[in-house]
């Protein structure tokens, strides 16, 4: 981490803020539970939101939504949908209040591993902003893949498409 949590802590908006003009497709922003592990890639920064998850989430998705340059590809654990109040107390509630969170996205659900098997391949050589929140479930990480705002898959497929194969050789 490259700051002390307390300082971190109060400036979390003001990091993701610096950042958010910068970043663009490919970069990530991850808002993790408190067990989420400080990776020790360069391109990762960990900053300590402290708070809620569900309040970060929002205020990260509100960012990037006013941001015109990118829109959020969002993946949750599959293994959320599993977790049982019995183990984690609270987990209903929370799936619930996350699923109201993101009812206007797309969200993809997949295996957790999976997901980290995504974020680690991007951090070669792309930048990664965790923001650990304060929540104890388990599998509660939402991770916001950031794509291009403007220049969506389907152009993307029609200009591939007219492009001469032995032009892109």
């Amino acid at each position: 981490m490259k700051d002390t949590p307390a300082a971190c802590r109060q400036g979390w908006e003001e990091r993701l803020n610096e950042l958010l003009p910068v970043y663009g497709h490919r970069n990530w922003i991850v808002v993790a539970d408190s067990a989420y592990p400080a990776q020790s890639k360069p391109g990762i920064e960990t900053i300590f939101a402290g708070g809620g998850q569900l309040e970060t989430v929002r205020k990260v998705l509100s960012a990037v939504d006013a941001a015109r340059h990118v829109r959020a590809n969002i993946y949750v654990d599959r293994e959320l949908g599993f977790v049982e109040d019995a183990d984690a107390p609270g987990v209903t509630d929370y799936r619930r209040q996350l699923a109201y969170a993101l009812r206007d996205a797309t969200v993809r659900e997949l295996p957790h591993e999976q997901i980290i098997a995504r974020l680690d391949k991007s951090a070669q050589v792309f930048s990664i902003l965790i923001l650990k929140t304060e929540m104890t479930i388990p599998y509660t990480s939402v991770f916001i893949e950031l794509d291009c705002g403007y220049w969506t898959a389907d152009a993307e497929e029609r200009l591939r498409a007219a492009i001469p194969a032995d032009i892109l050789k």
